[in-house]
């Protein structure tokens, strides 16, 4: 066995000569251990939550979202459809066209955004797994319905009764507005929908989309053609940042392919920006705590100062007894890490298995416990990151303390 290893386990084991070096050295232990521990639990409840969103957006946006470079809308014309129709990446689309509307029901009107989509649409997205009340049906024989979000069909007061439809109102792209204002109602498309169920996903989706049958948005917007979305569901087993750069080298530079992630591309940056700025502020915290494993080494250097001299008398040059006393610094960061690790494991599968740690009052959210996702990497840089502050707080004392019971210049 290595020599300077063999000493430094000792001394980690032994019972010291004095008390204060055993207790200081298990604060040490315990310092790293808390804080290693509440990295694992944050970044892994982040995880959690991460997974979360994702999954609520998942089941409204497509894999892969193609929209148009410039402007609004675009027409999708036969090239690019058969393009589609023959990808062997794609294994359904739908195209939508969207724009905001004013909604009114009754006496109450609010604005909100109308998505014309297709037949396919509820096969390209999980929509229908999100409603909440009635059913996803766009026809009733040849009927046109509407799915709004839960918060529109809320601040519209909206019964499902069949009794009432919502009426939609858009400015006619085409007439001319002649300046009177009496006249104004000319100028609108009005459209009359009757409301078949409610879709429930969060909040940004639920007050803000109602979704219509694509021909009567069509209708609304003056258009024949025209849709501001292609909406694309891969085939199993295809990533969606491998598929969105296959169709940007086929479509051109005429559309922007957008996978899952560039579609919230803020949303996500800002989510993995506070995991790792978390992250850091608790890798800062475990650097003070690393305080105590400096004064520890301190404590036990200055301990062992007899054992020093009679390992020098035995032959053991300056380097073995600094590399004796780094190795006890590893030896308590390592300690503390792996205990760490365990701890924080053994808190995040109590959370996943009785969900220990509530949201809030049940109900009020999509989920009632903290979500929680273990993830190896995380384990791994989080290990490194404690192994990095546990070398910078054996170097400083075998650095400064050891040359002056060694008698070296380091």
């Amino acid at each position: 066995m290595n020599f300077p290893f063999y000493i430094a386990k000792r001394y980690l084991i032994s019972k010291k000569k004095r008390n204060a070096i055993n207790i200081i050295s298990f604060i040490s232990v315990l310092g790293v251990a808390v804080g290693t521990a509440a990295l694992i639990i944050v970044l892994s409840v982040f995880n959690g939550f991460d997974n979360l969103l994702r999954k609520l957006y998942n089941s409204f946006d497509p894999d892969i979202k193609i929209v148009a470079a410039e402007g609004k809308t675009f027409l999708p014309d036969d090239k690019l459809l058969e393009t589609l129709d023959n990808s062997n990446l794609i294994s359904l689309y739908s195209l939508c066209l969207e724009e905001n509307a004013m909604l009114q029901y009754g006496e109450k009107q609010i604005i909100g955004t109308i998505k014309g989509v297709d037949e396919n649409y509820e096969l390209v997205t999980g929509i229908d797994s999100m409603i909440k009340i009635g059913n996803y049906s766009l026809y009733y024989d040849n009927i046109p319905l509407a799915v709004p979000g839960q918060g529109i069909a809320f601040n519209l007061g909206v019964d499902f009764d069949f009794l009432s439809p919502v009426s939609v109102y858009i400015p006619s792209r085409t007439k001319e507005f002649k300046g009177n204002f009496q006249d104004a109602a000319d100028n609108l498309n009005i459209s009359k929908v009757y409301v078949s169920g409610t879709f429930s996903i969060q909040q940004e989706y639920d007050t803000k989309y109602f979704i219509m049958p694509l021909p009567e948005v069509r209708k609304l917007l003056e258009y024949d053609k025209n849709v501001s979305s292609i909406e694309i569901k891969l085939k199993p087993g295809i990533k969606d940042t491998d598929a969105r750069k296959i169709l940007e080298n086929e479509l051109g530079n005429k559309f922007k392919i957008l996978d899952r992630e560039l579609q919230h591309e803020y949303a996500y940056k800002i989510m993995k920006s506070e995991k790792w700025v978390i992250f850091m502020i608790l890798a800062l915290i475990l650097l003070v705590a690393s305080f105590n494993i400096i004064g520890s080494l301190t404590m036990l250097i200055i301990d062992k100062k007899k054992d020093i001299s009679i390992l020098k008398s035995l032959g053991a040059d300056n380097k073995t007894i600094r590399n004796i006393f780094f190795l006890e610094g590893l030896f308590i960061s390592f300690c503390g890490a792996v205990t760490g690790l365990l701890i924080g494991s053994f808190v995040c599968w109590l959370q996943i298995e009785f969900g220990l740690l509530k949201l809030g009052n049940e109900g009020s959210f999509i989920i009632s416990n903290y979500p929680v996702i273990m993830i190896w990497s995380d384990f791994i840089y989080i290990f490194i990151v404690v192994m990095l502050i546990g070398v910078f707080a054996a170097w400083y004392p075998v650095r400064y303390i050891t040359k002056r019971f060694a008698d070296v210049e380091y």
